[in-house]
């Protein structure tokens, strides 16, 4: 039984065109986390699910397997589930566990995942995907009045609830799963990773800058 990573790239994206092959530390933004597959030996097989040849060339340019994914799976509003059942609904191996990789997450603490991967294991999770602690005061805006979420006004920053965003790192899913249309499973466990790059998320431009400037601070350091 077989572990696979599949990396979901669309080629539509509409606050940061063609996104997915945008260049970060002059690497197209896909590779990174090809390249971040490729460094451990549990992977069996990396997949790029793509509707876009330009991502489809790069994908096997750098020596990865690629699923064409239909139209009717590459829409705005279709969840990233389905896309990873397509893969292996798509392929004859059987495949055990499933490791998702998000192109819009290039940057990841080098041992994360391997680290991940035995906790997986050893605990006999369903799933596993990180989280990070977020240590922001939220508040609501309502009839020009802002009414605080997850603290009281006056209280201090280090006394507020613990509360965690799912940072899209990393996951790891039975693959039983993902054909339930599950990625995430009610019994999921949190991995909770305090690092700086859980703050990059690639949606528009902005973020790409950051990115770049992380990555090099990183490098230099």
């Amino acid at each position: 039984m077989k572990t696979i990573a599949i990396i979901p790239a669309r080629g539509n994206s509409k606050r940061l065109p063609h996104k997915n092959i945008k260049l970060l530390a002059g690497i197209p933004l896909l590779v990174h986390s090809i390249n971040y597959a490729k460094q451990h030996d549990f992977i069996d097989a990396i997949y790029v699910t793509t509707d876009s040849n330009d991502i489809k060339n790069i994908a096997l340019q750098h020596g990865v397997l690629v699923i064409d994914r239909p139209h009717e799976l590459s829409g705005d509003l279709e969840p990233t589930v389905t896309a990873l059942k397509h893969v292996l609904e798509s392929i004859n191996d059987e495949v055990e566990n499933v490791i998702l990789l998000q192109p819009t997450n290039p940057l990841r603490p080098k041992h994360l995942l391997a680290e991940a991967f035995e906790l997986f294991k050893e605990k006999k999770y369903d799933s596993l995907f990180t989280v990070s602690r977020n240590h922001q005061k939220f508040g609501t805006i309502e009839n020009d009045k802002f009414e605080p979420f997850n603290y009281k006004i006056g209280q201090r920053s280090q006394d507020l609830v613990p509360l965690y965003f799912e940072n899209g790192l990393l996951y790891i899913t039975k693959s039983k799963h993902i054909l339930n249309n599950k990625i995430i499973t009610t019994n999921a466990f949190p991995l909770i990773v305090n690092h700086a790059f859980a703050s990059i998320d690639i949606d528009a431009q902005e973020d790409l800058d950051l990115a770049e400037f992380m990555f090099k601070e990183y490098k230099n350091g």
